[in-house]
């Protein structure tokens, strides 16, 4: 007879609060309820309240592992709707924030993995890793956490020394190449816990609307820096990772190669840094009337911001949708037919970001 067992909303298994009400016949699942909105902040209404500038650091505050990216969206819908055009140079740091916080949350979300699977050596390795990407974020920004490298017009700091940073870079690309990748593409433990396992297919991950890694370990080959490039991905010729198995272990490696390309972006952007201003002097504390939609590649996926100015120094309308909004749902097309041992790691493979879900 089929039981229900309830995970959540709080549980050791999840990063941040979400539940799911799975249903069971033995030790298989056979269908799941997933549920989002337990800590609602009413982000976007803030947003509607303030000024441009103090929105820049509202919106870097919708998430703790993606704030630049949050930031830059945002700064990216403005500029667009003011017609500002910001230097060569905030282009190539814009991209580097952005890379190296994909490094960070990939490294997160794969330390996280490993202690799901209870591979707790593997665990240390990689935070230990994780915390060389975010001394290389304090140095240039001064912060490990929420950066406030985003201003209109550029960014808040310019990088002074690229090469003492690119040292740096090239210690973070041996341990990925040499620890980290061989690992989790050959170890006999984490192929059996993820080969075969939490199968989500191209059909149901467009059903879903999945997006980022997720959606690019089902075979779908969207990544927004290519389709819709901006800062200075045009430039860096970026390179997308697709896989096809559909499975977490396909999630794995999809995230362990974009660390690769992550650095290697990284290190072509700090040696081929332009020269001259990192922001423009001039910005406007008032934005035109106007309306502007801007999406950009977070470490999750695709993040959507739609900005509407009605002339004055507060956004008449600030419209978020970020990507574990759309790919928690998908967990319920990955837990059907797998054994219940098997779905904390499944529903960790997705990587939820409840903060964004819940903005």
């Amino acid at each position: 007879m089929p039981y229900k067992i309830p995970i959540g909303p709080l549980h050791p298994a999840y990063e941040e609060p979400y539940k799911l009400t799975l249903t069971c016949k033995g030790e298989v699942v056979q269908d799941v309820q997933v549920e989002v909105g337990f800590i609602l902040r009413s982000i976007e209404l803030l947003a509607q309240r303030r000024n441009y500038i103090r929105d820049l650091v509202l919106v870097e505050h919708v998430c703790g592992i993606c704030s630049n990216v949050h930031a830059s969206t945002f700064a990216m819908a403005v500029e667009k709707i003011a017609g500002i055009e910001i230097p060569a140079r905030a282009r190539y740091i814009r991209t580097i924030m952005s890379e190296l916080e994909r490094l960070h949350s990939h490294l997160l979300w794969a330390g996280i993995g490993s202690e799901d699977i209870g591979y707790h050596s593997m665990f240390m390795e990689i935070y230990m890793l994780r915390e060389r990407v975010m001394d290389i974020l304090e140095t240039i920004s001064g912060n490990r956490v929420n950066y406030g490298m985003i201003t209109l017009g550029g960014v808040a700091r310019d990088i002074q020394d690229p090469q003492a940073i690119l040292n740096v870079v090239k210690e973070v690309k041996v341990a990925l190449e040499q620890v980290v990748i061989p690992i989790f593409t050959h170890d006999a433990t984490i192929i059996a816990r993820t080969k075969g396992i939490g199968i989500l297919t191209r059909q149901d991950a467009l059903a879903y609307g999945a997006v980022g890694p997720l959606a690019r370990a089902s075979g779908i080959a969207e990544d927004i820096r290519e389709s819709v490039p901006y800062a200075a991905y045009t430039e860096l010729g970026f390179k997308k990772v697709v896989q096809e198995s559909c499975d977490v272990q396909a999630r794995v490696i999809v995230r362990a190669l974009e660390m690769i390309e992550s650095v290697r972006l990284i290190e072509e952007a700090l040696k081929n840094l332009p020269s001259g201003a990192y922001r423009l002097d001039d910005i406007p504390l008032t934005i035109p009337a106007g309306e502007a939609a801007v999406r950009s590649e977070a470490p999750r996926g695709e993040v959507f911001y739609y900005v509407a100015s009605d002339g004055s120094d507060t956004p008449a309308r600030v419209k978020i949708r970020t990507p574990s909004f759309v790919n928690i749902p998908s967990i319920k097309a990955m837990v059907k037919g797998q054994y219940l041992a098997d779905i904390p790691l499944i529903q960790a493979s997705i990587d939820p970001c409840c903060s964004c879900t819940d903005r």
